[in-house]
């Protein structure tokens, strides 16, 4: 007899009344009183597991079921009993258990309730708790409803290099990629004899090569982990995390903005109708007023506002901020969270930003002293997504890269697409962590990813 999937009996399970099936998987709980014993089974496949009867005069190996402890593997064959007055839908009630591998009282995750903090210590098991098993279940489909929505928009995946010899951004602080030995003082340390002939990073971006495939496919995205190497240790930030960037040509700024909220909206609504269990969970144990948040953002339309804008906006209300605004600073998150909670309350874009503190690669608009950028900012956690036109006039690419010290030649096949059918395009970029926080209700960055890297972290 073929072991028969948990999610399976979810599905459908008119289909098993009164059958004989098999079933393995991992204890969640064990109970009995010496003569009738229930487990809470749940085998991986659903959010939800089953709870099996199990009594002395059927099952002869009745004294060890009983003493399981929590996460023992077991295999159980029996029949479906259709329960709807209870709590459960049905239950089975067994008739054998073999006992695969059971847990001693070491086993770390007992039923007493843990924190966060002590689950990531132990992030190999973590994901066998109801929360991050919730996470994990929401962060796979997630990902498939990013490719599903491009998918049907008709753009290209691709798969672009994980090693760099640019930093995209001018200016993050990068891993350094190397084959030479570095524990060897004596030795020059040098680019000439390295793998291949020059200095090389883990890269922070898939965006330039983007660029580059937007030109022969018109549309594109890629999705993969990219990396940043800043002592940055706080709940937004990871040094190694999963990007996703599209590239449109002959696409606009305000066009992109459309793409991005139709993404959002899609992406939001979809998660509620395939995660229904784990999102309830989520708004019941994580964060009470979750569904309105999401709602807020499904059911209105984006706000707009310009940086200059924005700013105006802010100075009023300097004497809140730990960090006063004027025209030329960075907006913080403290700002961002203010415009999109307190002023606007939904998603809000704010574009044109001062060029000196944005990537080289936006293009200039026509005061000389903004861009046709635009960040995501959302309620609860601030930017979600950043992105522009890009500048396609080899010249003013030319010219700012000078200003910001970046040389020519490192970005020579880049300044090169200026000059062979440049068009008019745009992109942006969707930290996957971040948007899934947001999902989730979970407020560190750390417990949306199986194992985290952050400063002093890198043990699994």
């Amino acid at each position: 007899m073929i072991k028969t999937d948990i999610s399976d009996l979810h599905k459908d399970i008119d289909n098993y009344k009164d059958k004989e099936i098999i079933i393995a998987g991992w204890v969640k709980s064990c109970r009995g009183n010496g003569n009738f014993g229930f487990l809470n089974l749940n085998d991986g496949t659903s959010f939800k597991g089953v709870q099996i009867v199990f009594s002395r005069d059927k099952i002869l190996n009745y004294d060890s079921v009983e003493k399981l402890n929590t996460g023992s593997a077991i295999m159980c064959k029996g029949y479906i009993v259709l329960t709807p007055e209870n709590k459960q839908p049905f239950e089975i009630n067994a008739t054998e258990i073999t006992i695969i591998s059971a847990t001693d009282n070491e086993y770390p995750l007992q039923k007493k309730k843990h924190s966060l903090e002590f689950l990531r210590e132990i992030a190999y098991l973590r994901p066998r708790t109801n929360l991050f098993n919730a996470v994990f279940r929401v962060r796979s489909e997630l990902a498939f409803l990013l490719h599903e929505f491009f998918n049907k928009k008709g753009f290209v995946y691709v798969h672009t290099p994980i090693i760099t010899s640019s930093d995209c951004e001018g200016g993050s602080e990068l891993f350094r990629v190397t084959t030479q030995n570095i524990y060897d003082e004596f030795k020059k340390f040098e680019p000439k004899n390295e793998l291949f002939g020059k200095k090389t990073y883990l890269t922070p971006t898939g965006q330039l090569e983007g660029e580059a495939c937007a030109a022969a496919f018109g549309k594109i995205y890629t999705f993969g982990p990219t990396f940043r190497a800043e002592n940055s240790n706080t709940n937004r930030h990871l040094n190694e995390f999963w990007h996703l960037e599209p590239e449109v040509s002959f696409m606009d700024l305000e066009g992109l903005m459309e793409l991005e909220e139709e993404m959002m909206k899609y992406i939001i609504s979809g998660i509620m109708k395939k995660c229904p269990d784990e999102m309830n969970f989520f708004n019941t144990f994580v964060d009470k007023e979750l569904f309105n948040r999401l709602n807020n953002v499904i059911d209105n339309d984006f706000a707009r506002i310009t940086y200059t804008e924005a700013i105006e906006l802010l100075k009023k209300n300097n004497n809140n901020f730990v960090y006063p605004v004027e025209w030329g600073t960075d907006i913080q998150t403290e700002h961002e969270r203010y415009l999109s909670e307190v002023i606007f309350k939904r998603p809000v874009f704010v574009t044109d930003y001062p060029k000196d503190m944005k990537a080289f690669y936006m293009k200039i608009n026509d005061d000389n002293k903004t861009v046709r950028g635009c960040d995501l900012l959302f309620p609860g956690i601030g930017e979600v997504t950043g992105g522009s036109e890009r500048e396609t006039d080899y010249k003013k690419l030319q010219t700012i890269m000078k200003e910001k010290h970046l040389k020519e030649e490192d970005y020579w096949w880049y300044m090169n697409l200026r000059k062979f059918g440049s068009v008019q395009h745009s992109g942006f970029g969707l930290g996957f962590e971040r948007i899934l926080m947001y999902i989730t209700g979970i407020t560190n960055i750390r417990d949306v990813i199986l194992f985290p890297r952050t400063p002093n972290n890198c043990e699994y």
